[in-house]
């Protein structure tokens, strides 16, 4: 179940995630909202679970990034393969974690995704890099664990946020 956020919501998430502080001076600085709003509206998001703890670890699903994806990349072998492709994937937004792998599967990819139209356009994206040659994706079901941290919205465009939302950006203000 997803909370309501609204703009001012989404750009206090994503300066804690690439400021990586939780400082409502910092906040303030790079958002330009003022310090008492930062203050209250992370309160009221601590309050509707947005936030599991004080450390400000994300509840995906919360923050509306209900669907888990964890994608089998195989791609054309090369020298320094590896890490061209690698840093490929990692461009491709939502796609949270790129891990290179031994075995038949060259790269796994996990991707937080707030809608089934996310999914098709993530796969797009893969099947636009040259050097991969195929792709297996599964749905998760059930998270049993998963131990992540705020940073992952830095993974996400603001629009992208806004849109799991139903923000409309030219009146996000």
């Amino acid at each position: 179940m997803s909370v309501t956020l609204d703009a001012k919501d989404i750009r206090i998430l994503r300066a804690i995630a690439i400021e990586e502080t939780t400082s409502t001076d910092r906040i303030h600085e790079v958002t330009d909202i003022p310090k008492s709003t930062v203050h209250y509206r992370l309160t009221n998001m601590r309050e509707a679970g947005v936030f599991k703890n004080d450390l400000y670890e994300i509840d995906y699903q919360t923050a509306g990034l209900e669907i888990v994806l964890i994608s089998e990349v195989w791609a054309e072998y090369g020298k320094g393969y590896h890490t061209v492709v690698g840093d490929k994937l990692a461009e491709v937004e939502g796609v949270n974690n790129v891990y290179f792998t031994m075995g038949e599967t060259d790269f796994i990819v996990i991707a937080r995704l707030p809608g089934r139209d996310h999914v098709e356009s993530l796969i797009t994206n893969f099947e636009s890099i040259p050097e991969i040659q195929r792709t297996s994706s599964k749905f998760v079901i059930t998270t049993i664990k998963d131990t992540e941290s705020a940073t992952v919205l830095r993974d996400y465009s603001e629009e992208t946020l806004f849109a799991a939302h139903g923000i409309d950006p030219a009146n996000s203000e």
